[in-house]
């Protein structure tokens, strides 16, 4: 984990879970598996069986640490919707962003259809920003499952975009993230793409974000759309009590469950 992060759209990233494997197209030139296969074999480090998914309970309870609020980002390097991921892990992780709710949580899946199903068995909080991704219209369907769960704040990350979304249902969304992609062999997007989405952000009410061009040289393709940055944020939700777990115990008690079910 990360206390600073180089992510336009966070403060931060928590990991505590780590790796995945590739179910559609924005997952072909994965930045998260690139970054770790380096690693594989490097005895005792993080990243030792590479992008292998692995549960990691000892990483549970960082956030309870960090006083001053933060964005923080969930699983940068995974997904916590993995089918490998047990419940009761997964209930662990919701139990931490319930205590420690100084801070606004943004957990990302392409699994939308697990997501759903297990919607009704987490403690979702205010605090607790859910999102889907979307590379292409093929999968828009995504965001209806996302639509139907009971996250407070529900967002979407189009990235990369690989196509044309065309008209996009964004009722009950409240974010829109998009950008291309970057690294080596990475997929060019079309500036009409971009503008489609923001247009029908803009229309709706809904927060963007244009988080980057991409390419081979991110840096120098920057991140301006027709002449400015696009930086919207969703409105920070007050956090109440009553939907908070009350103790660092019960985080304890969590994750001790989730050790057993850990692989």
């Amino acid at each position: 984990m990360s206390q600073h992060s180089t992510i336009e759209w966070t403060d931060a990233t928590w990991n505590p879970v780590r790796g995945c494997t590739k179910i559609s197209p924005g997952c072909k030139h994965c930045y998260a598996e690139r970054f770790a296969e380096r690693f594989r074999g490097v005895r005792g480090h993080p990243f030792e069986q590479g992008f292998d998914l692995k549960i990691v309970p000892e990483k549970l309870a960082e956030p309870l640490n960090w006083k001053s609020a933060k964005h923080i980002f969930v699983n940068s390097m995974s997904d916590l919707f993995h089918e490998k991921v047990p419940l009761d892990y997964i209930r662990s992780v919701f139990a931490v962003m319930n205590v420690a709710k100084q801070h606004q949580y943004q957990v990302l899946t392409k699994r939308a259809e697990r997501l759903e199903e297990l919607n009704q068995r987490l403690p979702w909080a205010p605090n607790i920003w859910m999102g889907v991704s979307v590379e292409n219209e093929e999968y828009l369907y995504r965001v209806d499952h996302l639509r139907r769960t009971s996250a407070f704040v529900k967002f979407l990350s189009i990235e990369p975009l690989l196509g044309s979304l065309g008209k996009v249902d964004l009722s009950g969304i409240d974010w829109v993230i998009v950008g291309g992609e970057s690294g080596p062999g990475a997929r060019s997007m079309n500036e009409a793409w971009v503008k489609e989405i923001r247009d029908q952000c803009l229309r709706a009410g809904v927060a963007f974000f244009f988080k980057q061009w991409g390419g081979g040289q991110k840096k120098k393709a920057g991140r301006e759309l027709e002449g400015r940055t696009w930086d919207q944020m969703p409105e920070l939700v007050t956090i109440s009590s009553s939907c908070a777990m009350t103790s660092t115990q019960d985080v304890g008690t969590a994750a001790a469950g989730s050790r057993v079910a850990a692989f």
